[in-house]
């Protein structure tokens, strides 16, 4: 029997009360495993296993209520009116608490009536022992439908009964005799413990194959409190509902030496936000610098005082470095696997190569030859030849790459003068006026915005990567 659905590693709180409401005795538990288990009776209950705290409680699953508005943060809480008690569940790996909860009502909603009119008399008529416990069995199709049918029921109205449920002719067959077997129907990930050379792994892929889906299915396989989600570019981070890598690392640009960039790495937020990490996840690292990588390698071994690579956390990378390299003024940019810490953190590489975003096996090829820097003259006629198909939809026009700053501006002018609006003037307002100048040679943005009404933007600066406000 695979456990992945029936059970979950979390952090617990188990709270009890008497009748009035007030807690008698609240216990936390940093790590615990929660298991659903029957007796021979059929009843099920909710184990709580705690190894450090030598803690083992069974509550019955009945009467419950649970509270599920937080489980994509990984948070819950199940509430067992009959026994006074509470579990509080939170750090849990997402996919596992959902699936999880989603086992636990599609059990009870196929716990017949009937099963329970029966219990008394089987407890009497019984001679097995009732303390031993087992594993539920796996979710099958039947429970599923049986949930289902509770569901629809329940959202019935006078004016608009429940749909019943049009049950099909059955086929008979050679196998009809054979009684169908309990199958899982979602999988979750394993909670074992993952060997030194399996935390380190780099995902190499090409654009379009799923990647940023893939990212967040592992986000949210692991539990958050210790997972933190990064990406070279705030774009990227906004993607995966991460930060940027340099807001996490604590080292601003890391132009500084490594001795000073262990100190700014060692202010109060970014040295816990370095502790408390155990999985570190990458995204776009093709444009992360060796030198920066070597760096804040070497700042995580100083914070979290471990000379194993990056300090034992575990790293998922994510990029292709067919795409954009490194951004270095003085073009002494390095790719990160040019770096001296490269060889001992990555020991995995995956390639995602089914492309999902494209459905044109013809352009997908396309795509891969220029991907590699193949561009034949038969693939540069057959480009040339889409110049005139109108692309913009919804008035947003299209962005138009530019080899130079000043072919942009005047695209950018022209296309705002052709606005019929009124136009507005935005003027930054700069605490030390002597900086001003000194502020304008140094920043992309000018002193004095002109817009109108419908003006397409793009903002140079990363505001709020929660909001999708990013550069």
């Amino acid at each position: 029997m695979d456990q992945d659905n029936c059970s979950v590693t979390c952090s617990v709180t188990i709270e009890r009360t008497n009748s009035q409401g007030s807690i008698l005795k609240k216990t936390n538990h940093r790590t615990a495993t929660l298991r659903l288990v029957r007796n021979n009776l059929r009843e099920m209950f909710i184990e709580v296993r705690a190894e450090k705290a030598n803690l083992l409680t069974k509550l019955t699953l009945k009467s419950i209520s649970v509270f599920n508005k937080f489980m994509t943060e990984g948070k819950a809480s199940i509430k067992f009116k009959e026994e006074n008690c509470t579990l509080f569940l939170s750090n849990a790996p997402t996919m596992q608490l959902i699936s999880f909860l989603k086992t636990i009502y599609i059990k009870i909603s196929g716990n017949s009536d009937q099963v329970r009119k029966n219990l008394l008399k089987e407890r009497l008529l019984s001679n097995k022992p009732i303390g031993e416990h087992q594993e539920i069995s796996p979710v099958t199709s039947a429970e599923i439908n049986k949930a289902r049918e509770a569901i629809a029921i329940s959202r019935a109205t006078i004016t608009t009964p429940s749909p019943s449920v049009v049950k099909k002719r059955k086929r008979s067959n050679e196998n009809s005799s054979k009684s169908s077997t309990a199958r899982k129907l979602y999988e979750n990930p394993t909670t074992g413990e993952i060997t030194e050379e399996q935390s380190r792994i780099l995902d190499a892929v090409i654009s379009g194959t799923g990647k940023s889906f893939l990212l967040k299915k592992i986000i949210a396989a692991l539990p958050p409190d210790v997972t933190v989600a990064t990406a070279s570019t705030g774009v990227a981070a906004c993607h995966i509902g991460g930060i940027t890598l340099h807001q996490f690392a604590g080292i601003g640009l890391g132009t500084a030496n490594l001795d000073r960039c262990c100190q700014m790495a060692s202010r109060n937020s970014s040295a816990t936000a370095w502790r408390k990490t155990k999985h570190l996840i990458i995204d776009e690292i093709s444009m992360v610098d060796g030198d920066y990588f070597d760096k804040i390698e070497a700042v995580a071994r100083h914070i979290r005082k471990n000379e194993r690579p990056f300090g034992g956390i575990q790293l998922i990378l994510c990029g292709d470095f067919f795409q954009l390299p490194p951004v270095s003024k003085e073009n002494k940019a390095k790719f990160c696997f040019q770096s001296n810490a490269w060889k001992n953190c990555i020991h995995f590489n995956f390639e995602l190569q089914t492309v999902h975003r494209q459905k044109d096996p013809e352009f997908i090829k396309i795509l891969n030859n220029i991907r590699i820097g193949r561009v034949t003259d038969e693939i540069a006629e057959k480009l040339k030849s889409t110049a005139k198909q109108k692309i913009e939809s919804n008035g947003i026009l299209a962005t138009r790459l530019c080899s130079h700053v000043n072919e942009a501006e005047e695209i950018n002018q022209f296309q705002l003068n052709e606005l019929k609006s009124e136009l507005k003037t935005y003027t930054a307002q700069d605490s030390d006026q002597s900086m001003t100048a000194t502020l304008n040679q140094q920043l992309a943005v000018p002193d004095k915005l002109v817009l109108k009404v419908g003006a397409q933007v793009m903002l140079l600066k990363n505001i709020n990567i929660a909001s999708g406000l990013v550069n």
